[in-house]
């Protein structure tokens, strides 16, 4: 087993340094014209964000004074995502590169074509010795020395067509800048959008056991708020506020809320007090949670005025509200227990289960829940990786159906390592309960 790990690691180490190596050369070795300070500082700027990053990851795993996890984590963090949308950038690059080759060599030619002097007409006989003649030849001849040669057939800021490196060089700076800008762009963009704070979704859902009574019924859903180095109390303070904007009947926080320990992050969550619902806000915990002490976390978010459900149900007015632990759970002995939950209710009433991963529906199937609202997917957080998500998980966002069970998925409110979002935008859901009855 510990030989496959480190064959493994060993995979992983080279394709990362293969990667990196690709991304230096196209950025800045093949953008230069030999060796010098660019190549240098490219490797400098490339080798020190990973440091950075590795560091970030080692500082928040290990423990560190969570000051140094803060001053490592947004350069690493960033970087994480600034490295994989330069990569893309750069294998989106060797597409372009041919086709921008052969536009210039075509421009190239056509210039050529439109400067090269006009084949001499005959002279008759006896016309060519006069006076005429001479001064059309010296014309001629004057021409030929005073007009300076061809003019650049690559156009302006384009190196001579005679000369094929400096074409070459001239496609890659033009490749690697709209690579670099389209990166930066990109990471920016998406940054700017996890921290503004999430918006806000709307979903109904009818259940068929819903009584009329409890038709309109608003559950306000967040998920994956990923308090932490880079995510703190001004961003809670956000989400808090979008929730209660919403004007929910009901909170449901399902897991992943923090990022670190009671002690480095309970003011952080604070603003979790000021929540607002007419039936209050409950919780269930999320696997990152079990990374950061979650027996704490639940006695902290009991302290702030949520209800923890651990493997526990609570009845409704109207329906049950049940929750589950998370399975990351397990290792300590605190694994989701679907009988302890689900197991002696009366399945006349309509119930809706709270589990952090999507893959727990299947359980929820069995227990014939009627909604189970869930988060943990991110809802890929940075394409193209909603494509790896959508191979782990039943569904990766939105509402789905598994037999008489429905799915919500929510792509949650922050993000976990770089605080940034691309192709999957934050939410908060306000899934508002219909009735068949109405």
């Amino acid at each position: 087993m510990a030989i496959v790990f480190v064959l493994i690691a060993l995979l992983v180490l080279a394709v990362l340094v293969t990667g990196n190596w690709y991304v230096w050369r196209r950025l800045f070795r093949d953008t230069t014209r030999g060796p010098g300070a660019v190549r240098r500082a490219g490797a400098v700027v490339i080798a020190g964000g990973w440091a950075l990053a590795v560091g970030a990851l080692v500082a928040e795993n290990a423990g560190a004074p969570f000051w140094l996890q803060q001053v490592l984590a947004w350069p690493g963090f960033l970087w994480l995502a600034l490295s994989l949308y330069l990569l893309l950038g750069v294998l989106a690059g060797e597409l372009v590169r041919p086709v921008l080759r052969r536009v210039l060599e075509r421009r190239a030619r056509t210039a050529e074509a439109a400067t090269a002097p006009a084949k001499p007409e005959p002279i008759p006989a006896g016309q060519g010795a006069g006076p005429a003649g001479s001064r059309a030849q010296g014309a001629g001849a004057g021409g030929d020395g005073a007009g300076g040669g061809p003019a650049d057939p690559d156009g302006p800021g384009v190196p001579a067509s005679s000369s094929g490196p400096s074409r070459r060089l001239f496609v890659s700076r033009v490749v690697a800048g709209a690579a670099a800008a389209a990166a930066v762009g990109t990471v920016g963009h998406g940054t700017y959008g996890v921290l503004r704070g999430p918006g806000v979704k709307r979903v109904t859902v009818p259940l068929a056991r819903l009584p009329r009574a409890a038709h309109g019924f608003r559950i306000a859903v967040v998920s994956d708020v990923h308090l932490g180095p880079v995510l703190g109390r001004g961003f809670a303070q956000k989400v808090v506020d979008t929730i209660n904007s919403t004007q929910p009947d009901l909170i449901a926080v399902v897991g992943d809320l923090v990022d670190g320990s009671v002690k480095d992050l309970g003011p952080a969550a604070a603003p979790l007090a000021q929540l607002r619902a007419r039936h209050g806000s409950f919780f269930v915990t999320g696997n990152h949670e079990y990374f950061s002490g979650a027996e704490q976390w639940v006695e902290e978010v009991r302290r702030l005025g949520l209800n923890p459900l651990e493997n526990a149900r609570t009845e409704l007015p109207h329906f049950d509200l049940a929750g589950v632990n998370d399975v990351a759970g397990e290792d300590e002995g605190q694994g989701p227990d679907f009988a302890r939950a689900l197991g002696d209710r009366d399945r006349e009433r309509a119930c809706v289960l709270l589990a952090h991963q999507p893959v727990q529906i299947h359980e929820a199937v069995d227990h014939g829940v009627d909604l189970q609202l869930s988060g943990h997917t991110h809802g890929g957080q940075l394409w193209p990786g909603n494509l790896i998500a959508r191979g782990a998980n039943p569904t990766l966002a939105g509402l789905d159906r598994y037999g008489d069970t429905q799915l919500y998925v929510s792509r949650g409110a922050g993000a976990w390592g770089p605080p940034t979002r691309v192709g999957a935008p934050s939410d908060v859901t306000v899934i508002e309960l219909a009735s068949r009855q109405a």
